[in-house]
């Protein structure tokens, strides 16, 4: 693909609407000159702050939308008044019709996944989609996934979680075999819900192509980076996901307490006060902003609702990446290759006539 990667943007999403989202689009496109930008919403509020940024008003076009999905809005409201007039789904169905190759929005999860499973629909033989986020670890990062698409998960959707994160692992980390593992109460063969433990047999046993199944990990190994691919259904993922988040707000007010303790101690604080951010901030699963929505039939972005405009530029770059190293093709050659290295397996263990 060497034309221009065509990005549709949600630019009523999120806390701060479209003035974080067009500033965050033109720093993107410092970075990334090769994209340009569909940009949905109120044009009254978009056309006015597009002027500050000449060379993003160049790269991009608005689409007037009268309806914005509020971040407080359940998934069925929002599809009662905002199916196919929300900023939130006119930046989906351009994915569909071909106009955009990927959407980003910083709007209500809950909203953009039940617009996106309905308007894109999921790939062939993907049950159901998935939230696949990047994890701050000791080694670098890894991708942790379900983070909250789905709850619950059969031993089939945890192996089609394994093969689409390492899918997404071979772009992030230009790696052609990641290390999977599938997330567990222990790391015994022996333990754990039926369903992982089947996913597990299934992993170990039938040595999916572009993959190496590590086995069980623990949840002490989020922050290891044991693995390069963690997989788990979404409750648990979720749970993990913002205890973690929470647990690096917690030690921030930790250190922040410890050194207002005494005139020494803030001295002290105020000589580290860069250092000290680094390390809430690199503890934070949030700062790495971007979920990739993987699963469905098109390139779908989640970025934090709060995101800055910095940190949105990433997410937009985030699909950028995924749509230039075709993630979707990757995911589909993979599910190939896996149905042919299962299918002997199959025949083997099928009862003889």
């Amino acid at each position: 693909m060497n034309k221009d990667v065509r990005i549709a943007l949600d630019a009523m999403g999120g806390d701060h609407g479209p003035s974080v989202v067009l500033n965050a689009a033109a720093i993107a496109l410092v970075r990334r000159p090769d994209v340009e930008f569909i940009l949905f919403g109120d044009e009254k509020a978009i056309a006015p702050l597009l002027t500050a940024y000449p060379a993003l008003a160049r790269k991009s076009r608005i689409v007037h939308c009268e309806v914005a999905v509020k971040m407080t809005d359940k998934p069925s409201q929002a599809l009662r008044f905002g199916r196919r007039a929300s900023s939130m789904w006119l930046a989906i169905d351009a994915v569909k019709r071909g106009e955009a190759d990927c959407a980003v929005s910083a709007g209500n999860t809950g909203a953009l996944m039940a617009m996106a499973k309905i308007c894109l629909r999921t790939m062939a033989q993907i049950e159901r989609p998935a939230i696949a986020a990047m994890w701050p670890t000791l080694r670098g990062e890894s991708i942790v996934l379900d983070v909250g698409a789905t709850i619950g998960a059969d031993a089939e959707h945890l192996v089609d979680l394994a093969i689409m994160g390492a899918a997404m692992a071979r772009i992030v980390f230009d790696i052609d075999s990641p290390t999977v593992g599938l997330l567990n109460v222990g790391v015994e063969e022996i333990k754990g819900i039926e369903e992982v433990k089947a996913a597990g047999r299934v992993l170990r046993e039938t040595a999916l192509p572009h993959m190496r199944y590590h086995g069980f990990v623990e949840g002490d190994d989020l922050g290891k980076g044991t693995v390069d691919v963690i997989v788990t259904e979404g409750f648990a993922g979720n749970i993990a996901l913002k205890t973690a988040e929470g647990t690096a707000k917690q030690i921030g007010q930790y250190l922040r307490d410890a050194l207002n303790h005494s005139w020494a101690s803030r001295l002290g604080y105020c000589l580290a006060r860069d250092a000290f951010r680094a390390l809430r901030e690199k503890m934070n699963p949030a700062r790495v902003n971007g979920g990739v929505f993987v699963g469905l039939d098109g390139v779908v972005i989640k970025s934090h609702g709060g995101a800055d405009a910095e940190s949105y530029a990433g997410a937009i770059e985030v699909g950028y990446e995924m749509v230039r190293q075709e993630l979707l093709g990757k995911i589909r050659e993979m599910i190939a290759q896996a149905n042919e290295a299962r299918a002997p397996a199959a025949t083997a263990t099928a009862p003889a006539p």
